[in-house]
């Protein structure tokens, strides 16, 4: 086989259609568009979200009310009785220990405690926030919140 023997398959490629070249091409004059009507013009046709003329679905439903805040901090919550549930008295609560323990998923998480449940043990809580209830309960237990290492 030489490269003068190349050939595509018997009817993999055809000509391409060339429009408004007269009429011996056999797409001439209307170019293939048929006579008149609103398909026949230069942009016609119907967008994309035409219904035929019923009031199109974009405009049938209402705008949301309200908006989304772009700085919106959103925190993992955790209560007191997890921290009982999952710490030995001493320990240092803090987001290593809570993804270590399962609490939560990853270090870069911010965490706040919350006031749910009791708490006996004497724990130091370094997370992001701790609800106010919960520092009462952390300090009533002999335990200490500090700032987030």
């Amino acid at each position: 086989m030489q490269l003068h023997d190349l050939a595509p398959a018997p009817g993999s490629t055809r000509n391409r259609k060339r429009v408004g070249r007269g009429h011996g091409s056999g797409h001439g004059k209307t170019s293939g568009r048929g006579h008149d009507g609103q398909k026949s013009r230069a942009g016609g046709g119907k967008g994309a979200g035409f219904e035929g003329g019923q009031t199109p679905l974009a405009r049938r439903l209402p705008k949301l009310p309200g908006f989304k805040n772009i700085n919106r901090v959103e925190y993992a919550p955790v209560n007191v009785d997890r921290l009982e549930a999952n710490f030995q008295n001493g320990d240092v609560v803090d987001n290593e220990a809570l993804v270590a323990k399962g609490i939560i998923k990853k270090h870069t998480i911010l965490v706040k405690v919350l006031g749910s449940g009791q708490l006996t043990k004497s724990l130091t809580v370094k997370v992001d926030k701790v609800s106010v209830n919960a520092a009462e309960k952390i300090v009533a237990a002999g335990g200490k919140v500090e700032a987030p290492c």
